[in-house]
């Protein structure tokens, strides 16, 4: 009995598990060793999986600077105690914060350190025959016993062609009692399976790695009939990786043709495109292209996506003499849906003293209920620019920067009333002044992102999806045939044949598997007046 347990229990044994660890040595060495059996444990990996899911929530739900810095400014504006804590803690930073990358990197090391020791276990499981047979065949779950006339050798090559046929790994052992034991074994692709999905899982670690250190993402903004060339100062807001060099910059530039969007009559966009020529490199020839929404232009590995646009207002400025002080763009930035937008232009050579404008964007313009202004549509459909005028010193001589949109007025002095403006039109001021709206442009916003570790992510998804399926569709069982042959001298010549199975990680069992097998080995109908040729015993016990 003792030993029909432990046959049953090397029978039951993962090949593939790892082996006990043996006591670790005394002293630091030992420690050591027992700390790197703790991480390297699957259940450290867990731990450091969901801790690094839980890390990445911050960089969910507070705005974070590769993304949105304006967001950031704006909290930090709002939140004067709390947005500083945060900043220290990286918390506006989150996936470049030392303490994610210290989960991430631990994560890797201990998905990498579980892996290769299971990987040299599956690979000798692989090399090494199929486990031997119980002594006590019957007492498996799944078994049956029947007798025939057929010798054992006979019965030993038949399954053997059989099972090898069936793509099973199979051994034929002939035992010193003269029983042929035919091992089978089935399933290896189960662990096979669960090694790529947690190799692929360290290949989309490295994946993502790879572009947190080489990779890069900048915004640029583009006026219609305007061009844009990949350097580092053509960008309004540039997020280089942590190895990245400038030298990596793609050499390609576009020229922004035309932008076009539609709407419905609600206000609602229908698409937007940009219509570009650009160059790969400067002795490339020019291409055209149309940069639409979910339709990035892909170059020397860098994606140039459309994710914004709006417009710009051609203006004007001259001084009393009549002379011209400014004629330029300027952008509006969207406030929201149906609005232009808001923008800024500063005059600082004006004398004798310096002026600025704010003004508020209205493309499809439309006088509200309360005296205010609105915008039915983001299309340009009745453009009128809402202009305010003040006077006084700007700040630009201070050194110290300020924002493109917004004008800090509690030091200006405001000139004269708001004045609303259609294109073509023109505001005199009480200094003689002039300001003249001449025209509206759109400009479109661009990101551009080299991700070298993309298609390793990618290829990464593909290998967790296929090993996933291949170890949850693919069991693991083993499958015995014992063929005794009858002693020298009795009276029942006939040999006696066992077979039974065994499945893992399987609530179902074997029993309909070894029902199938044994009908394809050949097995005897039961005879009516001989019941006992054919005995099959499913509730453990075994006829002695």
């Amino acid at each position: 009995m003792t030993d029909t347990i432990v046959d049953d229990a090397r029978t039951t044994a993962l090949s593939t598990q790892p082996e006990a660890p043996k006591p670790a040595a005394r002293g630091l060495w030992g420690q050591l060793k027992r700390g790197w059996a703790v991480l390297t444990s699957m259940r450290t990996a867990l731990l450091l999986l969901a801790l690094l899911a839980l890390a990445a929530i911050p960089g969910t739900v507070i705005p974070q600077r590769g993304l949105d810095p304006i967001k950031v400014d704006n909290f930090l504006a709002a939140h004067p105690h709390l947005g500083p804590i945060m900043d220290r803690l990286s918390l506006f930073d989150v996936f470049a914060a030392p303490w994610f990358a210290a989960i991430y990197l631990l994560l890797f090391v201990s998905v990498v350190g579980c892996l290769v020791p299971r990987i040299r276990l599956h690979a000798r499981a692989l090399l090494r025959r199929p486990p031997n047979a119980p002594r006590r065949l019957l007492r498996l779950p799944a078994s049956t016993q029947w007798r025939t006339e057929e010798s054992a050798e006979a019965i030993g090559e038949r399954v053997h062609a059989l099972l090898r046929r069936g793509h099973w790994r199979v051994d034929t052992r002939v035992e010193d009692d003269g029983a042929v034991t035919v091992c089978a074994e089935k399933g290896y692709l189960r662990e096979t399976g669960n090694l790529i999905f947690h190799l692929a899982l360290v290949l989309l670690l490295a994946g993502i790695a790879l572009t947190g250190l080489y990779g890069f993402k900048g915004t640029t903004l583009v006026q219609e009939g305007q061009g844009f060339a990949n350097a580092r100062e053509a960008y309004n807001i540039f997020n280089p990786s942590r190895l990245f060099s400038d030298a990596n910059l793609p050499p390609f530039w576009f020229t922004l043709n035309r932008f076009s969007a539609t709407y419905a009559a609600s206000g609602q966009p229908l698409t937007f495109d940009a219509m570009v020529h650009y160059k790969s490199s400067p002795t490339a020839a020019a291409q055209p292209y149309d940069i639409r929404v979910n339709h990035p232009l892909n170059v020397d590995g860098s994606k140039v996506f459309l994710v914004g646009h709006g417009y710009s207002l051609n203006l004007s400025v001259t001084n009393a003499a009549g002379r011209t002080v400014y004629d330029g763009l300027v952008p509006f930035l969207p406030d929201n849906q149906g609005s232009g937008g808001h923008g800024v232009l500063r005059i600082p050579d004006l004398r004798p003293g310096q002026l600025a404008f704010t003004g508020s964007f209205f493309p499809t313009f439309a006088a509200n209920a309360v005296g205010g202004a609105t915008s039915l549509s983001p299309a340009l459909r009745n453009p009128v620019v809402l202009l305010a005028a003040y006077r006084g010193d700007l700040g630009l001589n201070r050194g110290i920067p300020e924002p493109d949109y917004s004008l800090d007025i509690s030091h200006l002095t405001q000139v004269g009333a708001v004045r609303a403006l259609a294109p073509g039109q023109h505001w005199t001021l009480p200094n003689g002044a002039t300001v003249r709206f001449k025209g509206v442009k759109t400009w479109a916003t661009f990101e551009v992102a080299h991700q070298p570790g993309k298609r390793t992510v990618l290829v990464a998804a593909i290998l967790i999806v296929a090993g996933l399926l291949v170890s949850l569709r693919v069991r693991r069982r083993r499958f015995w045939v014992r063929a005794i042959p009858a002693a020298d001298g009795a009276g029942d010549r006939r040999t006696v044949v066992t077979a039974a199975g065994l499945a893992r990680s399987d609530g179902g069992g074997f029993h309909e598997e070894l029902d199938g097998l044994v009908r394809r080995i050949g097995r005897p109908q039961q005879d009516p007046q001989h019941p006992a040729d054919v005995e099959s015993d499913r509730s453990g016990s075994e006829r002695e």
